[in-house]
C-alpha cells in the first residue's frame, strides 16, 4: 500500500489548474487571481483631510493667531479657490485639501467667531493631511497573479475601477454515492436502507474548497448502472464516487471507472480511516473513488480530494495548517496503518493548545467529524500518552 505522501504526490502530479474567467470584482472573493493588477489610478487622487478643521498654511498658525475664513470644503466638493497668507477654509474629513494650505488644525483646537478662527497652538506642515498617493500610486503592481482575493483585495479591485477581474475556475465537481442500501434525501429509508449521507457531506465539502458540485445521485450496485452516472458526468472536471472500492463482489466502482476509458494510477493507501481509496484519470480529468463510510469519505476527501481540488482552482496553499499539540488523554492508534483521528481542541490553563478525542472513532460515526476541530495524525501501533504532543491538521478556526 500507499503511504499518504505518496498517494498525494501521485495525484497533485497527474492535475493541473484549469482555465481563466473573467467575474464581477465581489464574486471574485475566494477566488484566485489570474492576471496581474497594475494601478492606472493614484489613491487617494489629492492631499485631503484626515480631520473635520480648518485647512491653514502651517507657517501661520501659533497659540493666539487669528486666521480669516475664506470657504468650506466639503467630500465630494472642490475648493473655491486657493488660500493665502493669514487665512484658513472649513474643511471636512475626506475633503481636497486646497491650494496653499499644508497643514489641517482639528476644529476642536480652534475658537471661530465672526468668521475668524483663533488657534490654541502651532501644528506642524503635513498635520491631519493625507498626501495624494498615499496608498497607491500610477503604476504600482498592487496584486500579482496567484493571489487569493480575500475581502480587502476586493476592496482595492473596486477602489481601482475594476468592475470585473480575471481569475481561475472553480471546478466542477460531479459527486455518485452508490449502494443498493441508500435512500436519498425525502425518501423515507425502507427496512434494510440507510440515509444518503455522502452525496450532501462531499458536496458540501467541495463548496468550502471552492468548487461546484453537482449530483449524480445515487446508482445502485450494478456496473452498467455506475457506469452510466459516470458518462453523465461529461462536462466535470472532476469525477467524485463514494463507496464501492473495496474488495467485495459489489465493489464495481473500479471496474465502472476502466470500462468507462479510466486510467486508474493508485489504489489502497496506509491509513485509517479510509484504506479503499481509488484515483484515476478519464478523458483527462481525475477521478476519484472514496470509502463508503462517511467518516472515510470525508477524511479521504481532506487529505487527497481537496488539495486536487485547490491546485485546479490555482491555489499556492494546497494543504490545512499542521500543528504540534498536547494530548490531554490518551490518543491511541492500534493496528499496523497511520490514523488520522478526529480530536477536540482547548486551550490549557497554562496557554498551550490541547487535544482530545472526539470519542468513539468508527468509520461510520459522523458526529465525530462534527466534533472535530482537528486531525490528529498518529502512527501505526502507537499511544499517544497524556501529555505528550501530537502532530494535527487544522480542520476549522481555532478556539
Amino acid at each position: 500500500m500507499l503511504s499518504v505522501e505518496e498517494a498525494l504526490e501521485a495525484i497533485l502530479s497527474r492535475v493541473s489548474v484549469l482555465g481563466t474567467e473573467r467575474v464581477d470584482v465581489v464574486a471574485s472573493l475566494g477566488r484566485v487571481l489570474a492576471e496581474e493588477i497594475v494601478s492606472r489610478r493614484e489613491i487617494p487622487p489629492w492631499a485631503n483631510s484626515s480631520m473635520d478643521g480648518y485647512a491653514v498654511r502651517a507657517g501661520d498658525t501659533r497659540a493666539g493667531a487669528a486666521l480669516a475664513v475664506v470657504g468650506r470644503v466639503e467630500a465630494g466638493t472642490l475648493p473655491s479657490r486657493a488660500i493665502g497668507r493669514g487665512e484658513a477654509m472649513r474643511i471636512f474629513t475626506g475633503a481636497p485639501l486646497p491650494p496653499g494650505a499644508d497643514a489641517v488644525v482639528p476644529q476642536e483646537d480652534v475658537e471661530a467667531t465672526n468668521g475668524r478662527v483663533t488657534l490654541r497652538a502651532a501644528v506642524d506642515p503635513a498635520a491631519y493631511v493625507r498626501p495624494a498617493g498615499e496608498d497607491v500610486r500610477v503604476g504600482d503592481r498592487v496584486l500579482e497573479a496567484g493571489v487569493t482575493l480575500r475581502a480587502a483585495e476586493v476592496g482595492l479591485l473596486a477602489t481601482l475601477g475594476h468592475a470585473q477581474v480575471m481569475v481561475y475556475r472553480r471546478p466542477r465537481v460531479a459527486i455518485l454515492s452508490t449502494g443498493n442500501e441508500l435512500a436519498d434525501l425525502g425518501t423515507e429509508p425502507g427496512p434494510s436502507q440507510i440515509p444518503n449521507t455522502n452525496t450532501y457531506s462531499l458536496m458540501a465539502q467541495v463548496l468550502e474548497t471552492g468548487g461546484d458540485p453537482v449530483s449524480l445521485g445515487v446508482a445502485p450496485d450494478r456496473l452498467e448502472a455506475i457506469q452510466e452516472r459516470v458518462r453523465r458526468a461529461r462536462d466535470a472536471d472532476v469525477v467524485l464516487s463514494s463507496a464501492g472500492v473495496s474488495v467485495g463482489e459489489l465493489d464495481l466502482v473500479r471496474e465502472a471507472f476502466t470500462r468507462a476509458g479510466a486510467e486508474l494510477h493508485l489504489w489502497k493507501v496506509s491509513m485509517r480511516p479510509g484504506k479503499p481509496i481509488t484515483f484515476g484519470s478519464l478523458d483527462g480529468r481525475p477521478v476519484f473513488g472514496l470509502p463508503g463510510n462517511p467518516v472515510s469519505a470525508m477524511v479521504t476527501f481532506e487529505l487527497f480530494v481537496r488539495p486536487a481540488l485547490l491546485k485546479m482552482s490555482g491555489r499556492r496553499r494546497l494543504t490545512r495548517p499542521r500543528l504540534r499539540a498536547r494530548a490531554l488523554a490518551p490518543i491511541p492508534n492500534p493496528g499496523s496503518r497511520r490514523g488520522y483521528l478526529r480530536v477536540q481542541l482547548e486551550t490549557t490553563s497554562d496557554g498551550a493548545l490541547g487535544a482530545r478525542l472526539t470519542g468513539e472513532q468508527g468509520s461510520a460515526i459522523l458526529r465525530s467529524m462534527v466534533a472535530a476541530d482537528a486531525l490528529a495524525v498518529v502512527a501505526p501501533d502507537t499511544t499517544v500518552a497524556a501529555g505528550d504532543t501530537v502532530e494535527i491538521i487544522v480542520l476549522r478556526e481555532l478556539p
